[in-house]
């Protein structure tokens, strides 16, 4: 069985395998992309763990909530793990360049430029090991021209990358991205959130696919893929 590609909204997306699912970045109440029918969905799933790249509000968002009401462990910074624990919530604190293994595979906490939202802490991204399927997500980051060293840490196929531009990469430089990642398929997210960080997701797509880097897999807010 494949593992399935939920996008929610703005940075947040789901994986699930078998009836395991783990959540990223879970930025719902208030969002306003966000659908009231998928809070009601996830009420109904076992999410067993919460991976948050940063405490910024549109990243850390329900988190603490979701982790309580599934009994779900967070995996972040220690930073953001601590504020998990002080919530009430299970958490298992990682740092940069960290890996450890869990009961679906084993997650890499790798750098990301960007504020971290508490004090003290780095913003992060992960990749993932989700019982086969192989993914990089990058949080909210800029380039920066170590994402050439990923593949050789810990190679993976898919790279969810934001697109957004002013807090983050705009398509241009996360164009650049994809072509230093090698990944088979980029999944641009954090863009049209608000009119701010709008952006040609086609246009993106066509010039990733055109430089030869990735095949660029769009995901509608809401709707699922399947990933190898």
């Amino acid at each position: 069985m494949s593992t399935t590609f939920k996008y929610i909204n703005h940075a947040c997306f789901m994986l699930s395998h078998e009836g395991h699912n783990i959540i990223f970045d879970p930025y719902l109440e208030g969002c306003p992309k966000f659908k009231p029918g998928d809070a009601e969905a996830l009420k109904g799933l076992n999410v067993e763990y919460i991976l948050i790249s940063h405490a910024h509000f549109d990243h850390i968002g329900s988190a603490f909530d979701i982790a309580k009401a599934c009994d779900a462990t967070v995996i972040s910074t220690a930073e953001v793990a601590g504020l998990a624990g002080e919530n009430g919530c299970k958490a298992h604190g990682m740092h940069l360049g960290g890996t450890h293994k869990f009961d679906f595979g084993h997650v890499r906490i790798v750098p990301a430029f960007h504020g971290s939202g508490v004090a003290g802490g780095h913003a992060c991204g992960f990749i993932v090991d989700f019982y086969g399927t192989k993914l990089y997500f990058a949080g909210d980051t800029a380039l920066f021209g170590d994402m050439q060293l990923l593949q050789r840490l810990d190679p993976f196929d898919y790279a969810v990358l934001p697109i957004g531009d002013n807090f983050t990469m705009g398509p241009a430089d996360a164009a650049i991205a994809a072509e230093f990642l090698k990944a088979k398929y980029v999944i641009p997210v954090h863009y049209n959130t608000w009119p701010l960080i709008a952006q040609d997701v086609d246009a993106y797509k066509a010039k990733v696919e055109t430089d030869g880097s990735a095949k660029v897999l769009v995901v509608p807010v809401g709707e699922s893929i399947e990933l190898e």
